[in-house]
């Protein structure tokens, strides 16, 4: 690449250190993150070619935000790519095949724009194994939205890579665009400066006080400044300029830009309004357009004037002379020439842009156009554009002459809003969906739409009854959409924590069984609602082995596209509910997560991996393993932070409960009761309650178990009533209230006794233990509780049956056996950092008159999740572009993640890794103080 002359700066000398450091660390290979912000003008653009003019030695990539550009999906991010594709070849199979869809170099579903950015992330990390990447984005907030949050992913993910990312963005209207992110901020040049900068550009001698005027009007800005007072004298100045203008900079700017343009002969006024017209600065297109318009290209005067760049492409001088150009032309006067670049632009190699040029140049509906922006939506969504997708059908809408076909075009433009993350343009098209006529099928289309945007905004049970008369059109209709809506209100009302009542869960699964709705397509799905319904319609005793029936299809489920992957994905939380609660299967429980998990990845689905990872970390916290919980909970909340997801609590909460930390446990507690109260997540009230009860209970202050478990059974939600039972048993025989605990555990019988797995026999035995009288039968009841829940391999549940059968035998004066228990559960609490259990096991212990062992102090060089999730996937054999595409980074970032594990091991290499892993406490992480 080319050198880029050196601007002239004025002051500015602490960001120029700011990005001399950035170069300085780049050039050392070391990552780093700018995001220079500040208002229109205000010398971010001049700051970025200082970058690039001192990128000596380094690989500089570009892309410009173009404010015209921002519909059409990728095409900021293509361009950054277009100097490192010669290598897309080189990449991982999924990486490579979804940049090639995102690109339009191949057909194929529509990608996952993180999968996209993982693929961006390793072009560019091997483009640096040469020679370091320094990546530029002017205007990032006029980035189309697919390409900045894929930009955003990347440098959110960037640590040990010799990549460097400076993005630039205008203040307000970037405002909530890459936050976050480092940032420099740059405000107007200070007096001095800015008065040196404006004595530079004026003829003559400017009188002071005509200076100082000019500076404080335009509060330093340098564009400002330089733009205002270009081509005037000294003398004009002093006299000429209105201080009393009450417009903003940019404005004031932009209306100079306009009397500057109307200056300019017709011919050349109207080649930039082609210009401005035309973002992607393509000088032939422009040529052509010209000659169709019947105009000699003559761009001398608006060079002259310094509005614009002509070379092999098109250039403004500055994003408001371009604004100016295009805003200031007669509205008959750009219709002319859209229509001019439309017919200019080939058909087969840029149907999008020329489709959105003839857009441009319609005054009244036109089925032909809006034909085309159809056809050019359905291109944006298989390359996963799906908020160009969402534009394009909005004008396609707006200029669809048939009422019936408007309508249908508002309906999918609505549906494509609310999939962008765009609830209100979501709201305004499905409101002029309702205004039109519409078939029963759109009809139900848009009841389910605006069901889910109730929904996203609350999380209440109000969108379950909306989703339950769509599904009832749907079925009325035979439509196949109707069981995966009838299951969609399902998991609302689960979601929403109520299972009685008219809009609760039970009466939802009543309604998709008398619907008589055709199959869906999938019969695993189909077979997962009926055992779902049948579950919640018939109780457990008809409905555990029906949900039993249907998990062999659904957990081994093949499926053929990225479409049926992501349906797959949707309907898993369903039915791990399901098995978790009401079936009390373990192993269903970590075969489920653990392929949801897996095809998450295996996609790119970033949305459906955060809670895939949690539903996994929660095996692993009833597995006995606290720290792979605690990895997966981090890396779920790392994914959600970057992706802009909710965070995911549950399994937070159940981790803090059972680690026993009551000072780390009750802000996470506290956060979820908040959660629960004000978003409408009434969930959180049902496990908030069984949590305190295993941490209260553990930390042996049974009141406030009993009355927290209370809470956990009373909530009606389809989940965590049987644990809270559990809890709740335990707690009122501490506390003597037997009548509550034999009512609670005549229920938790009834619940565990269709499910008939060794985790549901083993916690009934035990809870029947803690009431038994006879010690022959007690004893026995303990034994049984202890083999059952092994078998299930749910080792906080084994670890604390041998604590309470301990109990039970040093209350019986024998000291002896209890001891043998109590011994077992201290070192299983102890080796799973459970801290209030492992001490009320050691007080016991005391109690029997053996001493115990303290835990020493935790070895400084604790690993961290991350550090241990890595080593763990390599000590299994995984290398590092392996572990990278497992967790979204880079092989320089597992390298670099792995030399310090090294270090904290006192290993060299890899080959070491498995015994290093195996040694007490090694990988051990630091309890988590948050959700």
């Amino acid at each position: 690449m080319s050198a880029t002359p050196l601007p002239n700066l004025v002051g500015r000398h602490h960001e120029r250190a700011v990005l001399d450091d950035v170069l300085g660390g780049l050039r050392a290979g070391e990552s780093a993150v700018c995001v220079i912000r500040g208002e229109a003008g205000i010398g971010k653009s001049v700051l970025l070619e200082y970058v690039a003019a001192q990128a000596s030695g380094v690989t500089v990539a570009r892309a410009q935000g173009i404010e015209a550009d921002m519909e059409l999906a990728w095409a900021s991010l293509h361009q950054l790519c277009a100097p490192f594709l010669g290598a897309v070849d080189a990449l991982p199979e999924p990486q490579r095949d979804a940049l090639q869809v995102a690109f339009g170099m191949a057909a194929g579903d529509p990608p996952d724009r993180f999968l996209v950015g993982l693929a961006v992330l390793t072009l560019l990390t091997r483009a640096s194994e040469t020679r370091p990447v320094l990546v530029l984005v002017d205007d990032a907030h006029w980035l189309d939205q697919v390409s900045l949050q894929t930009l955003e992913f990347v440098a959110r993910r960037l640590l040990a890579e010799a990549i460097a990312m400076i993005f630039t963005v205008r203040d307000p209207e970037g405002a909530g665009a890459l936050v976050g992110l480092s940032e420099l901020r740059v405000s107007g040049l200070d007096k001095q400066a800015a008065g040196d900068l404006l004595v530079t550009s004026v003829e003559g001698r400017m009188e002071p006080r005509v200076r100082d005027r000019l500076v404080a009007e335009t509060h330093g800005n340098p564009l400002a400044l330089l733009e205002l007072s270009r081509g005037r004298t000294a003398a004009e100045l002093a006299y000429g300029l209105d201080a009393a203008d009450p417009t903003s900079v940019s404005t004031r700017v932009e209306q100079d830009y306009a009397r500057r343009l109307e200056a300019l002969p017709e011919a050349t006024r109207t080649l930039l309004l082609v210009a401005a017209a035309e973002p992607v600065g393509d000088a032939r297109l422009l040529l052509r357009a010209a000659e169709l318009l019947g105009i000699t290209p003559d761009a001398a005067p608006a060079k002259a004037a310094g509005l614009i760049e002509f070379g092999e492409s098109v250039r403004f001088r500055h994003p408001l002379a371009r604004s100016a150009a295009y805003r200031g032309a007669d509205p008959e006067r750009r219709r002319e020439v859209h229509r001019a670049l439309a017919e200019a632009t080939d058909p087969v190699l840029e149907p999008d842009r020329r489709a959105w040029h003839a857009a441009q140049a319609s005054d009244r509906p036109d089925e032909e156009v809006a034909l085309g922006l159809e056809q050019a939506a359905d291109r944006a969504r298989q390359r996963g554009g799906i908020a160009a997708e969402a534009v394009l059908l909005e004008r396609a809408a707006s200029l669809t002459p048939d009422p019936w076909q408007r309508g249908r075009r508002a309906l999918a433009a609505a549906e494509a809003h609310f999939s962008a993350a765009a609830p209100e343009r979501a709201t305004e098209l499905a409101a002029l969906a309702g205004l039109c006529p519409l078939g029963p099928l759109d009809r139900a289309r848009l009841a389910r739409l605006r069901a889910r945007m109730l929904f996203g905004r609350s999380r209440s049970d109000e969108a379950a009854p909306l989703l339950l008369d769509a599904a009832a059109q749907f079925a009325a209709e035979g439509s196949p959409l109707a069981r995966e809506t009838y299951l969609e209100a399902i998991s609302a009302t689960v979601f929403a924590g109520r299972l009685h009542g008219s809009h609760g869960a039970r009466a939802a699964a009543i309604a998709a069984r008398a619907s008589g709705a055709p199959p869906s397509g999938s019969e695993p799905a189909d077979l997962l609602l009926d055992g779902v319904a049948t579950l919640l319609a018939d109780g457990d005793e008809l409905g555990v082995p029906a949900l039993v029936r249907s998990f062999e299809p659904f957990a081994h489920e093949e499926l053929t596209s990225r479409d049926a992957t992501m349906r797959w994905l949707l309907s898993v939380p369903v039915a791990l509910e399901s098995f978790i609660h009401h079936r009390w299967d373990l192993p269903a429980w970590d075969v489920l997560s653990a392929r949801a998990v897996r095809l998450a990845r295996d996609v790119g689905a970033l949305s459906a991996l955060p809670p895939a990872l949690i539903y996994y970390g929660g095996v692993q916290i009833h597995y006995g393993d606290f720290a792979a919980a605690n990895r997966m909970i981090e890396e779920a909340d790392a994914i959600a932070t970057a992706t802009g997801q909710a965070p995911h609590r549950y399994a937070s909460l159940v981790l803090a409960a059972w680690q026993g930390d009551e000072q780390a446990a009750t802000g996470i507690f506290e956060d979820a009761r908040i959660s629960a109260t004000e978003h409408g997540e009434v969930s959180l009230l049902g496990v908030t309650g069984y949590v305190q009860g295993v941490l209260y209970n553990g930390l042996g202050r049974y009141e406030e178990a009993l009355a927290a478990a209370r809470t956990g059974i009373d909530h009606d939600g389809y989940n965590f009533t049987g644990l809270s039972l559990v809890e709740h048993v335990e707690a009122a025989v501490h506390c003597g209230e037997l009548g509550q605990a034999q009512e609670s555990l005549a229920r938790l019988a009834r619940l565990t006794k269709a499910a008939d797995t060794g985790w549901a026999r083993g916690i009934l035995a035990r809870s029947q233990a803690l009431l038994t009288e006879d010690d022959g039968e007690t004893d026995q009841l303990y034994r049984t509780a202890i083999d059952e829940l092994s078998l299930d391999r749910v080792t906080v549940e084994v670890a604390r049956t041998h604590l309470i059968y301990g109990e039970w035998l040093r209350r019986t004066r024998r000291r002896a056996d209890a001891r043998d228990q109590l011994r077992t559960a201290h070192r299983m609490f102890d080796d799973m950092r459970s801290a209030a259990f492992a001490e009320r096991a050691r007080r016991e212990l005391l109690a029997t008159g053996e001493h115990v062992r303290t835990r020493g102090a935790e070895p400084e060089a604790r690993l961290t999740p991350q550090e241990a999730q890595i080593a763990t996937l390599a000590a299994s054999g995984l290398t590092n572009p392996k572990i990278g595409a497992e967790l979204f980074l880079s092989p320089h970032t597992v390298e670099w993640h792995l030399r310090k594990v090294y270090t904290k091991l006192d290993i060299s290499s890899r080959r070491e890794l498995a015994a290093a892993l195996a040694a007490p406490g090694a990988d051990g992480v630091q309890a988590p103080t948050s959700a």
